[in-house]
């Protein structure tokens, strides 16, 4: 099954111990004054199956922002196989201004035929020690795939936060193997994050896994 473009996985799920990935993801604003550029290199591990960990140092520009890790667990099948779910959790350590936030989502794939499938991922994010329930936000991430070939992957992500620096994002993708185990998607989008106007948005993602 393809993972989103915009918020990745820690590998897929029902991964296999040993599987390993290293992958960056790189998006910036078209238009504005503020072009800043955000990426991330990021590397996942399954340690054992169906439970996987991995970690990210997010950037703008050349600043290392943000300390991230990821585990990931895979519950099982059900809906005779077409269906997979599990849970995720992010731990992020901001730099700025020294301060842990946490998310946990629940992740739910569905195979709906050979060539679409669909991924939600629904949870909270921005959890912080001491801080009131209200401050919290809505995590809602669905994408939807069409397969076109063996190699090559059309989505739509759709991405929404509630909180204060919330926002929603759609991200039209296209996911193809290139070579090997290298792999590259591509997005360009709209995003709106709250109190701004929509701004068009590109990203790319490249993958390796080993």
């Amino acid at each position: 099954m393809p993972e989103p473009m915009v918020f990745d996985l820690v590998r897929g799920l029902g991964a296999r111990a040993g599987e390993l990935e290293v992958n960056t993801l790189a998006t910036t604003p078209l238009s504005g004054q503020d072009k800043v550029v955000e990426w991330a290199p990021e590397i996942e591990y399954a340690i054992i199956d169906n439970l996987a960990i991995e970690f990210e140092l997010p950037f703008e520009n050349m600043a290392l922002t943000e300390l991230k890790v990821g585990v990931q667990g895979t519950f099982g099948t059900f809906d005779r196989g077409r269906i997979v779910h599990g849970v995720q959790y992010l731990g992020i350590y901001h730099r700025e201004d020294k301060a842990a936030s946490h998310a946990l989502l629940y992740l739910l794939g569905r195979q709906h035929s050979d060539r679409w499938s669909t991924m939600t991922m629904l949870g909270v994010g921005d959890v912080r020690v001491g801080q009131s329930e209200s401050e919290a936000g809505l995590l809602v991430n669905h994408t939807t795939f069409y397969k076109v070939n063996e190699t090559q992957t059309a989505g739509l992500e759709v991405n929404y936060k509630s909180d204060r620096d919330g926002g929603v994002l759609v991200m039209p993708q296209y996911h193809a193997s290139v070579i090997g185990n290298f792999g590259v998607q591509v997005g360009l989008g709209v995003d709106k994050q709250r109190g701004e106007v929509a701004r068009p948005v590109g990203g790319l993602r490249a993958i390796l896994e080993f």
